[in-house]
C-alpha cells in the first residue's frame, strides 16, 4: 500500500529546533541536551549541536573539549565539513556537533563576512536528510552565534525560569525574534515556552506558571520542567538524566516534552517523523 502524500519518511529534513533565552541559569542547556536524548532514545535519529563557547552542552554528554580536534567555529569559519566534526552522542541515535572556547572567537572573526548570519544554516544544509531532529544549543546572549542559530532552525524552544521576572525577558525575546523572521529567517516559528526548575511547593512557582499561562495560553508546553537535584548532579557525570537516573522526575519531565514536540510538529504539518509512532514507550503516570 503506498504511504499517504502526508507521511514523513525517514529521508525528509530534519525538524532544525533552536533552544534560545538570552539569560542564562534557566536550563537552556540541560532542555538541549535532554531533550535530544530522550527523543533518541525512542528511535529518532538526533544531532545536538553547542552553540555556546562555554561548550557545557558538549561537556554535559560526556565529551572531554580538551581532546576535540574540530568544533562548530570550523564549520562556521568554512574550515571543515560538518561530518567531520561529529561525535558520538552517549545515546545510540544521538550525534553531537561540539563546542570548545574557540568558538568565543567567531562573534569577531564572522563580523566582517559575507552572509555571516547563515553560516550555520548552510553547514548544516548537507545533514538535514539524515536525521529526524537538529537541536541547537543556543548561547544566552542575543549576538551573532544566536541569530546564527534562529537562522538555521525551523523553530525556537524557549525555555523561562519559574521566577519574577520572567515574562518581562519573554517579550524582550519574542521581540528579537519577530525581528531575525523580518530580515533574517522568515519561516521561523515558536515551537512553546517551557516552563523550567519549578518549585511547586512555592507560591512563586505557581504563580509564574499561571502568569504565563494566562498571558501565552497557546504558546505554553504543558509540561513543566522541574527542580530537582538529579537533573543538576547529571551533567556532572556527562549524562542526560534519562540515563543518570531514569526514574526520577526529571527523566519523566523530559520524556513528556519530547511527546509534545513530536505531537507538536504532527500537528502543525500532519507529517510524522518515520521512525517511531511515539515517544517514550511504557507510560505510566509522573514518578511521585
Amino acid at each position: 500500500m503506498p504511504e499517504p502524500e502526508n507521511a514523513w519518511s525517514a529521508s525528509a529534513d530534519a525538524r532544525v529546533i533552536a533552544v534560545t533565552n538570552q539569560k542564562g541559569g534557566v536550563g537552556k542547556t540541560t532542555t538541549a541536551i535532554n531533550l535530544s536524548a530522550c527523543l533518541a532514545s525512542s528511535g529518532y535519529k538526533v544531532l545536538m549541536v553547542d552553540m555556546d563557547p562555554q561548550g557545557n552542552a558538549t561537556s554535559g554528554v560526556g565529551i572531554e573539549k580538551a581532546k576535540i580536534s574540530g568544533c562548530v567555529y570550523d564549520l562556521l569559519l568554512g574550515d571543515e565539513d560538518a561530518r567531520s566534526l561529529l561525535l558520538p552522542g552517549p545515546i545510540e541515535g544521538m550525534d553531537v556537533l561540539p563546542s570548545t572556547l574557540d568558538l568565543a572567537a567567531a562573534e569577531i572573526e564572522l563580523a566582517s563576512e559575507l552572509s555571516r548570519e547563515n553560516r550555520l544554516r548552510s553547514g548544516l544544509a548537507p545533514l538535514l536528510a539524515s536525521y529526524d531532529f537538529i537541536v541547537i544549543d543556543c548561547p544566552p546572549a542575543l549576538g551573532l552565534l544566536t541569530i546564527n542559530s534562529l537562522a538555521a532552525a525551523g523553530e525556537t524552544l524557549i525555555p523561562i525560569q519559574c521566577e519574577y521576572y520572567a515574562l518581562e525577558g519573554l517579550v524582550y525575546l519574542l521581540r528579537t525574534i519577530q525581528r531575525v523572521k523580518l530580515h533574517v529567517n522568515p519561516d521561523l516559528i515558536i515551537a512553546g515556552v517551557l516552563l523550567t526548575m519549578s518549585d511547586t511547593r512555592t507560591n512563586l512557582s505557581k504563580d509564574v506558571e499561571a502568569e504565563v499561562r494566562r498571558e501565552y495560553p497557546q504558546m505554553t508546553f504543558q509540561t513543566v520542567i522541574p527542580r530537582t537535584v538529579r537533573l543538576s548532579e547529571a551533567p556532572g557525570f556527562g549524562q542526560p538524566i534519562i540515563l543518570y537516573e531514569p526514574s526520577s522526575k526529571g527523566a519523566w519531565a523530559y520524556t513528556e516534552l519530547a511527546k509534545e514536540v513530536v505531537n507538536s510538529g504532527e500537528e502543525r504539518t500532519g507529517q510524522r517523523p518515520g521512525r517511531v509512532d511515539r515517544v517514550g514507550g511504557g507510560g505510566g503516570g509522573e514518578p511521585a
